[in-house]
């Protein structure tokens, strides 16, 4: 059976003094924060960074050689991780209206999803709104 929560023990990546968390597996995960409070080291530099090394380990050695050694995260232990994607991380253009949606682009492909499988409601009564057509 898989297990519903990604546990992770013992984090000690760049600003992360030793921490235990436990994310729910199969949901949307927002990390917000303080800068410099390790939302970029828990995201990308452990749970990315464990999931793409565990991706490449399970390659041929043919395939393995064109992606390069990646080293282990500093983590005690780390369960229930799936194979990871990520968005693109960088270094952006610092405009006070930019949001994590807007620098990923991911905020477009949301916009197309809410569009195509959204339903809209009527906010004083509560009911669907159905399309009309004459």
């Amino acid at each position: 059976m898989e297990p519903d929560t990604i546990r992770i023990r013992g984090a000690r990546m760049h600003n992360l003094k030793n921490i235990d968390v436990d994310l729910p597996r199969n949901r949307l995960i927002v990390f917000t924060g303080l800068s410099g409070s390790g939302k970029s080291s828990l995201a990308f530099d452990t749970l990315y960074a464990e999931g793409q090394r565990r991706y490449v380990e399970s390659l041929s050695t043919y395939a393995r050689q064109f992606l390069g050694q990646m080293d282990k995260p500093d983590v005690d232990s780390l369960e229930g991780l799936s194979p990871a994607v990520s968005i693109e991380q960088r270094t952006t253009s610092r405009n006070p209206r930019s949001t994590v949606g807007t620098i990923t682009e991911i905020y477009d492909y949301l916009r197309l999803l809410f569009a195509r499988v959204g339903h809209q409601h009527c906010p004083d009564c509560g009911r669907e709104i159905r399309p009309q057509s004459i």
